[in-house]
């Protein structure tokens, strides 16, 4: 059995719904963000997916994900999932129709309470391995 104070409850079976929110949250920022600043500078776009992206998959708090290359605390974990709830929240308004965006508000506001029990987690979960 995992021990619930070093495995957060996004690799547990309870984990699942709120990481498919996020997800799909994730995949909406990636899309839209770029989509909105496409119109200012492509270069800024292209930086804004490269940081949507590369971000979090580089900074993980450990036993947040099976696998982190650099450990960091879960107040820059949930920072960085605060970053790509903003995207998705915001980019949908300056670029796709308001019934769409209305749509990913609300998306975006059931994925932060879904999100609450491992954001608790994160706020008291080691910031580095352990060396020994």
């Amino acid at each position: 059995m995992l021990d619930p104070t070093t495995v957060s409850p996004n690799l547990t079976a309870r984990g699942r719904i709120p990481s498919i929110l996020r997800f799909s949250t994730e995949l909406i920022a990636w899309i839209a963000t770029p989509w909105a600043l496409a119109d200012y500078s492509v270069i800024l776009a292209i930086a804004a997916v490269v940081l949507l992206i590369g971000l979090p998959t580089l900074f993980s708090t450990p036993g947040d994900k099976k696998q982190t290359l650099v450990p960091v605390p879960g107040t820059v974990t949930i920072g960085l999932v605060v970053l790509q709830l903003s995207a998705a929240l915001i980019s949908p308004w300056l670029s796709w129709h308001p019934w769409l965006a209305i749509l990913v508000t609300a998306l975006t506001l059931v994925t932060v309470l879904a999100e609450l029990p491992r954001w608790r987690w994160l706020l008291n979960a080691p910031g580095r391995a352990h060396r020994g």
